[in-house]
C-alpha cells in the first residue's frame, strides 16, 4: 500500500488525500508533526531533504511533490481519465499543474500562509512579510482572474471532465479567504468549487468552511 506523509493543514497534502478519496485509492497515512518541526528532523529529511509534505513512498519509488504524486497515482491506481489518456491530454493537465506550482503557490498559498500561519512557508525561510504579502495578494488576484476566465463557460479546467488539474488547483483557491482574498467577485470559480465539493467521495479540509479558524485560536 502506498504510504503518504501528510499534514491535516497542508493544502498540498490535501490535494493527494482528496484525489485518493475521489478515485477510491487506499493510502497508508502518516501525520507529520509540522508544529513540532518533525519535517526538519533527520528521520524525515532522509525521506525528503526538502523538509516538506506531502511525500509518497510506493515500494521502491518516492515522490516528493504533490504534482508528481497526483500524476503517479492517476496513472497507476486511478480509473482512466484522471491523468489524461494520451500525450495531448496529459500536456493540457500539466499546464494547470504548472500554474498551481507557480501562480497559485506564490499567490493565494503565500497570502494564506502569512495571514493565517504567520510565515511564508515557501521553503526558503522567512522574508519581509509585509512586502511578500502585498506581492502575494497581487499575484493571487491575478491568478483568480486567469482562473475565472478559464472557467467561464465550462465546468472543468481541461478536457471537459474532472482531472488532477482541477484537484491540484482547487485547495489553495478554495482556501484563499484564509489569506484575506475574497472569492465573491468570481462566480465561475465559486461554481467550480461547488462542483468539486459535489463529486462522490469528496472530503473536506480544515479552513474550507471557516477561514477564520486559525485567527480565532490566537484570540
Amino acid at each position: 500500500m502506498p504510504k503518504l506523509y501528510t499534514n491535516f493543514e497542508s493544502g498540498n497534502s490535501y490535494k493527494v488525500r482528496l484525489f485518493a478519496a475521489l478515485a477510491g485509492i487506499t493510502l497508508e497515512e502518516y501525520e507529520v508533526d509540522l508544529p513540532g518541526d518533525e519535517h526538519h528532523g533527520p528521520a524525515f529529511l532522509a525521506i525528503n531533504p526538502r523538509g516538506e509534505v506531502p511525500v509518497l513512498v510506493d515500494g521502491d519509488r518516492t515522490f516528493r511533490d504533490s504534482a508528481a504524486i497526483l500524476t503517479w497515482l492517476a496513472g497507476t491506481y486511478a480509473p482512466e481519465g484522471w491523468g489524461g489518456r494520451d500525450t495531448g491530454e496529459q500536456a493540457g493537465i500539466i499546464d494547470w499543474l504548472a500554474f498551481s506550482a507557480s501562480w497559485i503557490q506564490y499567490g493565494v498559498f503565500t497570502a494564506r500562509a502569512i495571514v493565517s500561519f504567520k510565515g511564508t512557508y515557501n521553503g526558503v525561510g522567512f522574508q519581509q512579510e509585509d512586502v511578500t504579502l502585498r506581492e502575494a495578494r497581487v499575484r493571487g488576484l491575478k491568478s483568480l482572474e486567469i482562473l475565472e476566465t478559464a472557467l467561464t463557460g465550462q465546468d472543468w479546467l481541461v478536457l471537459g471532465r474532472p482531472t488532477i488539474a482541477d484537484i491540484s488547483v482547487f485547495p489553495y483557491v478554495a482556501l484563499a479567504p484564509m489569506g484575506d482574498i475574497p472569492l465573491e467577485p468570481y462566480p465561475a470559480i465559486r461554481a467550480w468549487i461547488n462542483r468539486i465539493r459535489a463529486l462522490p467521495g469528496f472530503i473536506t479540509v480544515i479552513g474550507l468552511d471557516d477561514p477564520q479558524y486559525r485567527r480565532k485560536e490566537r484570540v
